[in-house]
């Protein structure tokens, strides 16, 4: 039952993120690119935690496929671990298309990443995604 209502939370989170694409300067690190992914992902306040996602581009700044957790380190019960890794998906579907420079376009097709999406426990400190 559990796993049903976390299947549920995921593709709600997917399908519910709008496309609204990029319009910035091309990107031209994977730097750059958890920078404007993190820009995307609005963690509510009280959520404390990592999980980590993995996932791959296409060329054109799209995905292949759905993003899927690979570690889940969240404070709170079921629920509260739905929602965050929700916020995290939804904040990747949101960012796309992503785009890229050809330089990074060349060589991002098909590889899979993984980056981690951490609340601070700290108040003081701004939530993070990082590139691996």
């Amino acid at each position: 039952m559990k796993q049903h209502a976390f299947a549920a939370a995921i593709v709600f989170a997917v399908s519910a993120a709008s496309m609204n694409g990029s319009s910035a300067e091309p990107l031209q690190t994977m730097d750059d690119v958890g920078q404007a992914i993190a820009a995307c992902w609005k963690p509510a306040s009280d959520w404390k935690g990592t999980v980590t996602l993995s996932f791959s581009f296409k060329r054109d700044g799209t995905l292949i496929g759905a993003p899927q957790p690979t570690n889940i380190a969240v404070d709170g019960d079921e629920k509260a671990r739905e929602q965050f890794v929700g916020s995290a998906i939804g904040a990747i579907e949101s960012c796309m298309p992503l785009t890229f420079s050809s330089g990074l376009a060349a060589g991002i097709g098909g590889q899979v990443f993984t980056m981690p999406f951490t609340a601070p426990k700290s108040g003081q400190d701004q939530p993070t995604v990082d590139t691996q």
